[in-house]
């Protein structure tokens, strides 16, 4: 099937010619300029015409003997700056000495060192399995904070802050002691704290059993109304519990 005649027409029973589609543009690159006049700017500092021309050396300057040996500086006479020393004495020779003792010194040496107290050896400790020895003073292990004067004393800052807090604990327990007064409430005891806290608790064991004592299989609505209030009224008593054991002081309001 001709590709012109892509579908059935009535122009199409005439066959037509086939004319090549013209060609895409040509693709330049855009560096192709910068590339061209580096290549020639290198290409013209390396183009020569012949052999270079350079000046050509005198045949007078060739090479003699010893010419390329260096010259040392003139010899100079040796002057001493430091006055020289005495000469050693000779065998014969018998020098005087200062002031001359009669002691021993190796015999006092030797007892200094018997009746001396041993030196004892400097701590130190070992970090590496290589042996590798280091100075324990300095290692911060030996707990030489101890030695302070001030050691195991509150610092001031602390006693500031205690005295502040209980100066605004005590102006808290005013002011609640206070707005009681002016409210007429009354404060619960511990033994009527204790009380209701164990009629909180035996109501509770009582709302529990008798939620152990639901039936297996929760079918029918009410049965599931009976099991969402045993529910709430257990979840109440357990916050009225946790409430009453938190606070140890408790205010009631006079009726």
């Amino acid at each position: 099937m001709d590709p012109t005649c892509s579908s059935e027409s009535v122009y199409n029973l005439i066959p037509r010619d086939w004319k090549e589609p013209p060609q895409p543009p040509r693709y330049m690159s855009v560096f192709k300029t910068a590339v061209k006049e580096d290549m020639q700017k290198w290409k013209t500092a390396m183009k020569t015409m012949g052999p270079p021309k350079v000046e050509l050396p005198s045949p007078k300057d060739f090479l003699k003997k010893h010419s390329k040996e260096r010259t040392l500086p003139p010899k100079k006479k040796f002057e001493r700056e430091v006055p020289k020393k005495p000469p050693v004495p000779l065998r014969t020779d018998h020098p005087v000495m200062g002031v001359q003792s009669e002691k021993n010194f190796i015999s006092t040496n030797a007892a200094g060192v018997i009746m001396g107290v041993a030196k004892k050896p400097k701590p130190i400790y070992v970090d590496k399995r290589t042996g590798d020895k280091h100075d324990l003073e300095t290692s911060g292990l030996v707990p030489k904070y101890i030695n302070k004067k001030d050691y195991g004393v509150t610092p001031e800052y602390i006693c500031k802050r205690n005295e502040e807090v209980k100066n605004a604990q005590e102006e808290y327990d005013n002011y609640i002691q206070e707005n009681l007064r002016k409210a007429a409430m009354k404060r619960l005891s511990d033994e009527e704290r204790e009380a209701v806290l164990q009629g909180l608790k035996k109501n509770w064991e009582e709302v529990h059993k008798e939620f152990q004592s639901l039936s297996v299989f929760i079918d029918s609505l009410p049965k599931k109304i009976r099991k969402q209030r045993l529910e709430e009224e257990m979840k109440q008593l357990e916050h009225d519990i946790g409430v009453i054991e938190k606070h140890k002081i408790i205010y009631i309001a006079n009726k």
